[in-house]
C-alpha cells in the first residue's frame, strides 16, 4: 500500500479533532494515566521515580499503535523538562538502545534477568519519554502488514507527531512544558523533521500544547553527499583502508546520485571485507562482541551507512533477553495485541524496505535555525559509520558565523571533547565514544545534556 497523502488542511484538522476530543474527557485522563503506571519491572532495583508504558493510537484506520515508555525525573518531575529520545536505524528500539544501554536510568545485566541503576542517566535532569517509532520497531505495531514495507521519513515523523499531540492529552501535565527532542543516528532524519511538523502544526493553533524548544542529536545522518565523503575520509585518515582504496572509492563513487555503480559497490565491499577486518565499526578502538555476528554494510541512496545494530560487547543480546521475558512485558504493558514476532533491537523488515529518505536535511536545519530554537549536535570521534568527519562536513555547509571559536572542553580534569558555537548551533565532539555517545562515555554525555538543558556553553576548565 501506497503513503496515503492528505491535504495540510485536513491533516491539521485531524490533529486538532483528536486534541479537543481528549480535552473534553479530561475527568478519564487520570485513570487513562494510572493504567500505564509502572509499579516496578522484574528484577528492578528500588527507584524514587514514577514510570508509565503502554500504547497511543495513531491510526486507526490502519491499526497504527506507537508504544512508549517514560521514566519521570528523579528530583522535582513537575519542574524538570520533558525529552523525547528516538533512536535510528531506520528501524530500530529506543527501549532497546536508548533506554536500556544509553541514557535511561536502568542497566540490564548479562543473563536478562536483573537491571540495575545507570549513575548518569539523563532522567537526574529530565523527563524522559522513549518511543518505538515507526509501527514494527519493537513493541510498535500495525494491524495493516504493508505498512512494513511501506515505511519513510514522512510517515514516520506524521505518527510522532500524533503520537505526541494524544499523549499530552493522556499526560496533561506535560501540556505546555518546556519540550526537547533528542536522538542518534538515522534520528538525524527522525529530530529535525519532527521538530519542522512540530513548529508547522503550532503555526496553525493558537493553543498549541507542545512547547517545543530545541533539539539534540548525535552522530547524525544528515546529508548524503557530504556524510558520504565525510566517512570513506575517516576510514582512511583512521588507517582502515589503503591508499589505493581511498582512491577507488572517489574515483568510482558518484555520491550525487542515487543510483550506485558495480564499480563503487566493488570498491567499498572490498575495503569492508578485506581491509577492515574483525573490528567493531561502531566503536573502532574496543573489543567486539564474539557472539553477534558481523553486521553488513549497504550502499542505500548513495550514503554509506550501516544496520544500526548497537554497540558490541554484546549489551543488545541482553536487551533481546529481557524484553521478550513475559513477566517483562506485562509490567511494561506491552505486547498487548500478541504480535507475531519476537521483540527484537532492530526490524530488518524496515530497514531494507525503506521507502522515503530525505537526501539533506540541511535546509531543515537552515529553516529551525531561523526559527530560534536551541540545537546541538554532537559526534563521539571513534564511530567509523556516522563519524566525526561526516558531521563536520555536512555543518560546514550551512556557512554558519562562529561565535565561540573552537576549543577543548572539560569532563573533571581531562579534555572531554571539542567545540565549536555557532549563530543557532552548537557542535562538539565526545572524546573516546563511539556511535551511541552515553554507552561508551557516560559522564561526558551527561555533562553535555546537562549544558545544554541550560543553554550554556561547555565547560572550558
Amino acid at each position: 500500500m501506497a503513503i496515503r497523502s492528505t491535504t495540510p488542511l485536513l491533516f491539521w484538522s485531524l490533529l486538532l479533532s483528536s486534541t479537543v476530543t481528549a480535552f473534553t474527557f479530561a475527568t478519564a485522563l487520570p485513570r487513562q494515566q494510572e493504567m500505564d503506571r509502572v509499579s516496578a519491572l522484574p528484577g528492578q532495583p528500588p527507584a524514587a521515580f514514577s514510570q508509565f508504558s503502554g500504547y497511543v493510537t495513531v491510526d486507526e484506520e490502519e491499526g497504527r499503535a506507537l508504544f512508549y515508555w517514560l521514566t519521570e525525573a528523579t528530583l522535582s518531575p513537575e519542574k524538570k523538562p520533558l525529552v523525547l529520545w528516538l533512536n535510528g536505524g531506520p528501524g530500530c528500539s529506543s527501549v532497546a538502545y536508548g533506554a536500556s544501554e544509553e541514557i535511561g536510568p536502568f542497566r540490564i545485566n548479562r543473563t536478562g534477568s536483573s537491571l540495575y541503576m545507570n549513575k548518569y542517566s539523563w532522567n537526574r535532569e529530565a523527563n524522559l519519554l522513549f518511543l518505538e517509532s515507526p509501527a514494527g520497531v519493537g513493541f510498535s505495531y500495525t494491524n495493516t502488514s504493508s505498512n512494513l514495507k511501506d515505511s519513510g521519513d514522512k510517515r514516520t515523523a506524521h505518527d510522532a507527531l500524533v503520537f505526541l499531540i494524544r499523549w499530552m492529552s493522556r499526560f496533561p501535565q506535560y501540556q505546555h512544558r518546556d519540550f526537547y527532542i533528542s536522538g542518534e543516528s538515522y534520528a538525524g532524519h527522525y529530530v529535525p523533521q519532527l521538530a519542522k511538523m512540530i513548529r508547522d502544526y503550532n503555526k496553525q493553533h493558537s493553543y498549541a500544547i507542545i512547547n517545543l524548544k530545541g533539539f539534540i542529536v548525535g552522530n547524525a545522518v544528515t546529508d548524503n553527499y557530504y556524510d558520504s565523503l565525510g566517512t570513506v575520509a575517516y576510514w582512511w585518515s583512521h588507517s582502515m583502508i589503503s591508499d589505493a582504496t581511498y582512491k577507488s572509492i572517489l574515483n568510482n563513487c558518484n555520491f550525487t546520485s542515487d543510483n550506485s555503480s558495480k564499480q563503487c559497490d566493488d570498491a567499498v565491499n572490498y575495503a569492508m571485507n578485506h581491509e577492515f577486518g574483525s573490528i567493531d565499526q561502531y566503536s573502532i578502538y574496543t573489543p567486539s562482541c564474539l557472539s553477534l555476528p558481523n553486521s553488513t554494510i549497504r550502499v542505500k541512496n548513495t550514503l554509506l551507512r550501516q544496520r544500526v545494530s548497537g554497540y558490541d560487547p554484546c549489551t543488545e543480546n541482553y536487551a533481546e533477553k529481557y524484553y521478550n521475558r513475559p513477566d517483562v512485558q506485562k509490567a511494561l504493558h506491552a505486547n498487548i495485541t500478541g504480535i507475531p514476532y519476537k521483540w527484537t533491537a532492530c526490524s530488518d523488515v524496515l530497514i531494507k524496505n525503506w521507502k522515503d529518505s530525505q537526501n539533506s536535511m540541511l535546509p531543515t536545519y537552515k529553516e529551525l535555525i531561523a526559527a530560534g530554537l536551541r540545537i546541538w549536535v554532537f559526534s563521539g570521534d571513534t564511530d567509523s559509520v556516522v563519524p566525526v568527519t561526516a558531521t563536520r562536513f555536512s555543518l560546514r555547509h550551512l556557512n554558519l558565523t562562529t561565535k565561540t571559536r573552537w576549543y577543548p572542553w572539560y569532563s573533571g580534569n581531562q579534555v572531554g571533547g571539542w567545540t565549536e558555537v555557532y549563530d543557532g548551533l552548537t557542535f562538539a565532539t565526545v572524546r573516546g565514544a563511539g556511535h551511541e555517545v552515553p554507552l561508551f562515555q557516560p559522564k561526558r554525555a551527561f555533562i553535555l545534556f546537562k549544558s545544554f538543558l541550560a543553554g550554556k556553553e561547555l565547560p572550558k576548565s
